[in-house]
């Protein structure tokens, strides 16, 4: 088992420097708080980080799933700020019914 194996690609971090290996990855999902990290998104994103430490999985997925739950923590952020009345912003402002070219003739 290899918590030294390093990611393609480092995966940037909300706080702190990119994550260049598995081990960084996992010291940054164990200082998150408890609710957060019993999160799904969280724990898939560990089952992954496990698999490929022990060579059961693809470094790619164990990327995927931090960068998953990372986008899934954003949104959620987001989205408990108050984005106003609409789960989509861009309704409010009279963009979500955009319509190409071609139908304008239907």
């Amino acid at each position: 088992m290899s918590w030294d194996r390093p990611f393609a690609q480092p995966v940037p971090l909300p706080e702190g420097p990119p994550a260049q290996t598995l081990r960084d990855a996992a010291d940054y999902i164990r200082k998150l708080p408890l609710p957060e990290r019993d999160g799904q998104e969280w724990r898939l994103a560990v089952q992954m980080l496990i698999d490929a430490a022990e060579d059961r999985g693809p470094m790619l997925f164990a990327r995927m799933g931090i960068v998953r739950a990372l986008e899934a923590h954003v949104a959620r952020t987001l989205n408990s700020e108050g984005q106003g009345p609409s789960q989509n912003p861009g309704q409010d402002r009279g963009q979500g019914n955009l319509k190409c070219n071609r139908d304008a003739s239907i």
